[in-house]
């Protein structure tokens, strides 16, 4: 039984080079996927979706997987590079197809309601049945009398007779009117509200529409949101101090948006958008090293403190844009950087 699933059809020439290369230095290094997920920081559901084409997995996930194998970062990012291009590219076709969907369903909703009523050429709803006249009224004998032949029935007193069928039918077309026009605003405000909510497609890159409203508000200490992705537990102010694996932040919804290196150390900037925070990574580190995130007068520390692990994070702080996380390293053989985007 093969190792590996095949890459779903349709998948652009450099993303399915880009998936296959993955593949190969996960095999190079003897791993299984569990491990590539432990050794790298990136949870096992991310990895399983970025070897099998689902997802592009973020240059951090692809430059740790190097480093892990013991390859040369620098050629991995050159074809992660290519393959964002080309999942960028692919992203406008996927955002028209699903809003086809979108109103497409919404045309379908329209059409239960059924046509609207026919009228004549001055606006009156036209008859249905009964003979009629090329005018669309029902022939009148000479003189005001009823339809030909027939004499009109006027009651005691000369008052006016009973409602014509016409007026009732007019008054059956009415209510069917009003309920189709109810429906029809129905249906359209609730197709504004799901533009309104339907989020964009893998917002892989800059801070998007939420980013730029966020940034408004540097301090980044506004409530977290009612409705968070499902595995998300906090939002802002509510995650500093939270480990991001734990609270859901990290996985399919982390970047890493700054890099430096320190003698052999790889210091990462991690941010989610979604979580609002900022932590940061060491990767190949020895036991002793630490990291520290800053923002403002805020910090937070990680360090390596079990022998043969080469990984360390620090808790999230609470922020508004990336720009404002500075990630330091210092090492216990003397050495000290940091990362800033």
């Amino acid at each position: 039984m093969p190792r590996w699933k095949a890459l779903p059809d349709g998948l652009d020439p450099q993303l399915r080079e880009f998936n296959e290369q993955l593949r190969r230095l996960v095999d190079r290094g003897g791993l299984s996927v569990a491990t590539v997920a432990e050794r790298t920081g990136y949870s096992r559901p991310s990895w399983e979706r970025y070897l099998n084409g689902r997802l592009l997995a973020p240059k951090g996930a692809a430059v740790a997987l190097a480093e892990v194998v013991g390859v040369d970062p620098a050629h991995v990012t050159t074809m992660w590079e290519l393959a964002e291009r080309a999942w960028s590219r692919s992203q406008p076709r996927h955002d028209v197809t699903m809003e086809a969907a979108r109103i497409s369903k919404a045309r379908a909703a329209l059409g239960e309601f059924g046509p609207p009523p026919r009228t004549t050429a001055t606006g009156e709803p036209a008859p249905r049945n009964g003979p009629s006249s090329p005018t669309g009224r029902a022939a009148v004998a000479p003189g005001g009398a009823g339809p030909a032949g027939v004499a009109p029935t006027v009651p005691p007193g000369g008052g006016p007779g009973p409602a014509a069928p016409e007026s009732a039918g007019a008054g059956r077309r009415g209510r069917r009117t009003t309920m189709f026009l109810a429906g029809l605003v129905g249906v359209l405000v609730l197709i504004a509200v799901v533009f309104t909510l339907a989020p964009g497609d893998n917002d892989k890159h800059g801070d998007g529409a939420r980013g730029g409203a966020s940034a408004a508000s540097p301090t980044a200490t506004a409530a977290a949101p009612a409705d968070l992705p499902a595995g998300v537990k906090c939002s802002g102010a509510a995650c500093t101090g939270r480990d991001a694996e734990a609270m859901g932040c990290s996985g399919d919804l982390v970047t890493t948006t700054a890099t430096a290196t320190v003698g052999t150390v790889l210091v990462e900037v991690r941010y989610s958008r979604t979580c609002g925070a900022a932590w940061g990574r060491v990767t190949r580190a020895a036991p002793g090293d630490e990291v520290t995130v800053t923002v403002g007068k805020h910090r937070e520390t990680g360090t390596v403190d079990t022998a043969g692990d080469s990984i360390a994070y620090t808790p999230m702080l609470a922020v508004s844009n990336p720009s404002q996380a500075t990630v330091c390293a210092t090492l216990t053989s003397g050495p000290k950087g940091c990362a800033v985007r």
